[in-house]
């Protein structure tokens, strides 16, 4: 039977997050999930409930979205890599394996880098190397430089199928839907996560990231094209690329097709080198 959530919010110095805990005892470490721009943690719960319910996961609101309070200051994403280690300290978590959506994915990727001891497995959907990625099309690149459709819900569902592509262009539903959970922190704290992008990459250090790695990609992404999931997968020396017939969002479209793939990637023990192997 699926546990119910444990919310808290938690100070660190001033700077107040707002987490969301699904015990479980599964034999393998938490997920934390880190959620894309602008998008609080209610909006991942229906991915979530598509996972084994005997698996931990980890939610969090980044500062400025959701329920987390908004800096003074903007961030970075090792400055948010290193608040990340603090919150698992403060929930007593040592290891976890992560899982980073679009804006998320880059900050998963800085995590495993920084703590390389604390991500046992990554995992990387819809998202890029950063500054040095293909980008998608002008218009909807334009769409996401502004908050507005975290701020008004009618304007979500009017341009979802053109920026989240897939199952958005087919059902009008889904934007309701979307929209209907989101739960704005304020302009601020989303150009502060525009910030925390600006100019970073991890091109240049992908190949050191060691953890094993899945990469799930949408074959109508309009974000982030997929060629740049290809790249990740390439750059990635542990990295396995899924593409998935779906836009963006297919962590939530697609939940129960996405979700066995990251089960079955989360238990996967690795093989064992057969030092000198029997004839047969």
């Amino acid at each position: 039977m699926t546990q119910p959530f444990v919310f808290r919010t938690i100070n660190l110095d001033g700077q107040l997050l707002r987490t969301a805990v699904r015990p479980g005892n599964l034999d393998v470490p938490p997920l934390l999930i880190c959620n894309g721009i602008g998008a609080n943690l209610e909006l991942v719960l229906p991915f979530v409930k598509a996972l084994n319910p005997e698996l931990e996961v980890i939610a969090f609101d980044v500062p400025g979205v959701g329920g987390s309070s908004t800096p003074t200051l903007p961030y970075r994403f090792r400055g948010l890599a290193k608040l990340i280690a603090r919150m698992l300290d403060y929930l007593d978590y040592g290891q976890v394996n992560v899982i980073g959506v679009s804006w998320g994915g880059a900050l998963a990727q800085q995590f495993a880098y920084d703590y390389p001891e604390r991500c046992k497995k990554l995992v990387l959907a819809a998202t890029s190397a950063g500054a040095l990625m293909i980008p998608g099309k002008p218009k909807v690149l334009w769409r996401m430089a502004s908050p507005r459709r975290y701020l008004q819900p009618s304007y979500t569902v009017h341009i979802a199928a053109d920026i989240y592509g897939g199952a958005f262009r087919r059902d009008p539903e889904l934007a309701m839907s979307h929209a209907s959970k989101i739960r704005s922190g304020g302009k601020l704290g989303y150009y502060w996560q525009m910030f925390a992008g600006l100019g970073w990459t991890s091109a240049h250090w992908l190949h050191r990231i060691r953890q094993p790695t899945l990469v799930l990609a949408g074959d109508d992404d309009p974000i982030i094209p997929l060629v740049n999931m290809r790249l990740l997968a390439w750059r990635i020396p542990n990295a396995v690329l899924h593409v998935i017939d779906d836009g963006h969002l297919f962590l939530i479209t697609r939940a129960a097709v996405v979700a066995p793939i990251i089960m079955g990637f989360l238990e996967e023990e690795p093989q064992r080198a057969v030092m000198h192997p029997q004839a047969v």
